[in-house]
């Protein structure tokens, strides 16, 4: 077992700071690696504010059991996390956003991974009762794959046949798209997801084959400025069986590979994202409003990949610049 630093390593590596000896040096002095003393004097001020005795009574702390979670350590971050969770927000989004909405509070910090590991600590009545959680529903963590099956269609035009600017995602307007079912099959949605801002318009439908699924995706797409409907790529399943029609409607139609759902990443994510509000084996309403809603709330989450910005404020900022350029 390693031997933790003593009150006398750090007065001698206060004293090697000092004297302006390097982390090698300083190790040798008290039989230690370098990389011991590096991590030592970056923890506890750094060469210009290194003390030993402050050092030492700082590692007493944290050397304490139990120790407190991060989560708990500022009054309020708490709750902010709490609340943040019951609307559905990861601990990675409630992490990345804490900067934004509190820039000049440094206890309003805290990582993704104290938040996961808040969570899987407390009991699972705790969580139950006030309605916090993850947004995959898991209260401790676990392994496992996921299957990802997928239907075919005859006669796809398959994504290498897009126009090439939609693989960098600079060009607005390129969506993903496909189905979410419902209890028995007997009710579904189509979700539909820009690839620059990750913006989601849920499509409410009355039945799920292709002449209602094409129906509901041409009125859906009159909605947008046309700049922002350039393309739409879909699932190899077999309501997208009218695809000819939506293309002559204006919005040109490609096929991901069959069994191949990380080439529509973006709408998978959207898809068990939604699963939040309609779990496997329950009905999905075809209420407008309710999917509005839905949606919005889905785009209001902060997202890792605009640096914590959300998809309607970036959606937004697309649909004004192509305002400008009409």
């Amino acid at each position: 077992m390693r031997a933790m630093l003593t009150l006398a390593d750090r007065e001698e590596i206060s004293r090697g700071l000092a004297e302006g000896l390097e982390y090698k040096q300083i190790g040798v002095l008290i039989g230690r690696n370098p990389s011991v003393v590096s991590r030592e004097v970056a923890r506890r001020g750094g060469r210009g504010g290194y003390r030993a005795a402050a050092a030492d009574a700082a590692a007493a702390v944290s050397r304490r059991r139990p120790k407190m979670w991060a989560v708990e350590r500022a009054p309020g971050l708490r709750e902010v996390v709490r609340e943040r969770l019951r609307l559905g927000w990861s601990p990675a989004s409630i992490a990345g956003r804490l900067p934004f909405d509190y820039p000049d509070d440094q206890a309003y910090r805290v990582s993704h991974e104290a938040i996961y590991q808040w969570v899987y600590a407390q009991p699972v009545s705790t969580l139950a009762r006030e309605l916090i959680g993850l947004r995959t529903g898991r209260t401790a963590r676990r392994g496992g794959a996921r299957p990802a099956p997928a239907p075919r269609i005859r006669e796809p035009r398959y994504l290498d046949e897009r126009p090439a600017e939609v693989e960098g995602r600079q060009v607005p307007g390129h969506w993903e798209g496909d189905l979410v079912i419902g209890k028995g099959g007997k009710s579904a949605v189509a979700t539909l997801v820009e690839r620059t801002s990750r913006f989601v318009v849920l499509v409410p439908l009355t039945g799920r084959d292709s002449l209602t699924v094409g129906d509901a995706v041409i009125a859906a797409a009159g909605t947008l400025p046309p700049q922002l409907a350039r393309s739409l790529t879909w699932d190899c399943g077999s309501e997208m069986a009218g695809h000819a029609r939506i293309t002559a409607a204006g919005l040109p139609v490609y096929f991901a590979r069959p069994h191949s759902p990380w080439q529509r990443g973006s709408n998978e994510n959207a898809n068990r994202i939604l699963r939040e509000y309609f779990p496997k084996g329950v009905p999905i309403t075809s209420d407008p409003k309710y999917l509005a809603m839905v949606a919005s709330e889905i785009n209001n989450r902060p997202r890792k990949i605009h640096g914590w910005k959300k998809p309607s404020e970036i959606f937004t900022e697309l649909v004004e610049a192509n305002a400008s350029t009409s």
